[in-house]
């Protein structure tokens, strides 16, 4: 079920992404919510070549693995 949300733009960035949003014969809420999936896409996420790599890292997936029984055996300490 969609959401509705209430945002405050500068008025100079509510003209860049209206008039961008125009370009793409879309509402302004899609261009928004398009432009936030693909940042969140870009920066959160790994693609599927930086996955190959970190599979193919033993000696990191060693040491992942270590850190998850660590924890699991409350061994460490949470550092800020």
């Amino acid at each position: 079920m969609s959401k509705t949300i209430t945002l405050r733009l500068s008025e100079e960035n509510y003209k860049k992404y209206k008039s961008l949003a125009d370009r793409d014969n879309r509402p302004i809420s899609n261009f928004i919510e398009t432009a936030v999936n693909r940042f969140i896409e870009h920066n959160i996420y790994v693609d599927e070549f930086e996955m190959e790599e970190i599979n193919n890292n033993v000696e990191l997936n060693k040491s992942l693995k270590r850190g998850l029984s660590d924890m699991k055996s409350k061994k460490g300490r949470f550092v800020e």
